[in-house]
């Protein structure tokens, strides 16, 4: 099984399960990813809560951070084991809780200890591994320090590489900054995909329209957004047409909302704040008449005690 033309990144605080849930009711195509879910929260925290998914979200892969072999296909087997459609390792994120449990982003320096790990998780699981990473980190030279990368990877039997189309700078810049001060090189990007005809490549990295996308894939296999998609979720809605040929008319934002209570109420009776979810909606109207209205209204209201579907019943008013 290869993962599909278009996927949507995992990030932090973002793609929990109910944001998932929201963006599958927009595209039933697009894969979707967790958050990073470390290896040592799944063997000594909340493993059922970790792993926890609605069934609708399929195809979903889960995202792993950590660098112990053994740790990590002990937890891709759990992720298998719990359904997830592929795993994948962190190799990408920069932040400095990231660097002190050795995983993330400063594993690019360590492509031999990349390889042992997907080995390792590819021995346990019959589901595709694959690595998400960046260009390469710090001082590396872009383009070999990659293509070195990913060759020890790939003969480990990694067969998918997802590309963050920047440098992460782990001496000097925050999280944040890495997020938007590196410049984008998805030449290099490209230029890995041609190097590597049998490997496939998605790219990531400041990807915002549909546009864009089709270009990308005139170069690599497939395209994965970030934060546009978390911020703009309507754009799914044309990713079903447009890369996977759909002939079914995607839901209006109004049909999307009223497709998400049954959800939303279900979540409140089990114990969610409705909070937890509506959080993820507020883009739902970027770009129409009354968007910021609906987010006012969300906003002071998700939050008021015995709160429930109504606040959304009638923050929908505000954009009729």
């Amino acid at each position: 099984m290869y993962s599909g033309t278009v996927s949507i990144a995992p990030m932090m605080a973002w793609t929990d399960r109910h944001a998932r849930y929201f963006l599958r009711l927009i595209s039933k195509r697009t894969m979707l990813y967790t958050e990073m879910v470390t290896t040592g929260a799944l063997l000594r925290g909340d493993r059922r809560g970790l792993l926890h998914y609605h069934t609708d979200e399929h195809p979903v892969v889960l995202q792993l951070g950590g660098s112990q072999p053994d740790e990590l296909a002990e937890c891709s087997q759990m992720a298998e084991d719990a359904g997830y459609d592929e795993v994948n390792l962190n190799v990408g994120c920069p932040s400095d809780r990231v660097k002190k449990g050795r995983f993330g982003a400063g594993l690019m320096a360590e492509p031999e200890l990349v390889a042992e790990c997907v080995a390792a998780m590819r021995n346990k699981v019959k589901v595709p591994v694959t690595v998400k990473c960046r260009i390469g980190i710090d001082d590396m030279d872009d383009e070999s320090a990659l293509d070195e990368f990913v060759g020890v990877v790939a003969e480990a039997g990694c067969e998918h590489f997802i590309v963050h189309a920047r440098k992460a700078w782990l001496q000097g810049l925050s999280p944040k900054e890495n997020r938007d001060v590196p410049p984008l090189k998805y030449d290099v990007v490209y230029r890995l995909k041609q190097a590597r005809p049998s490997l496939k490549v998605t790219i990531n990295g400041g990807i915002k329209t549909l546009d864009a996308m089709q270009q990308h894939l005139q170069h690599v296999d497939a395209v994965m957004l970030g934060r546009e998609a978390y911020h703009n979720p309507y754009l799914l809605s044309q990713f079903d047409t447009h890369f996977y040929g759909s002939d079914e008319v995607p839901r209006s934002r109004h049909e999307v909302i009223h497709a998400l209570l049954p959800y939303i109420e279900q979540e409140l009776a089990e114990g969610t704040a409705l909070h937890s979810m509506t959080r993820h909606l507020h883009g739902l109207f970027l770009g129409c008449r009354g968007a910021k209205a609906w987010r006012r209204f969300l906003s002071e209201n998700d939050n008021k005690a015995g709160a429930g579907v109504d606040v959304l019943l009638e923050a929908l008013k505000r954009v009729e």
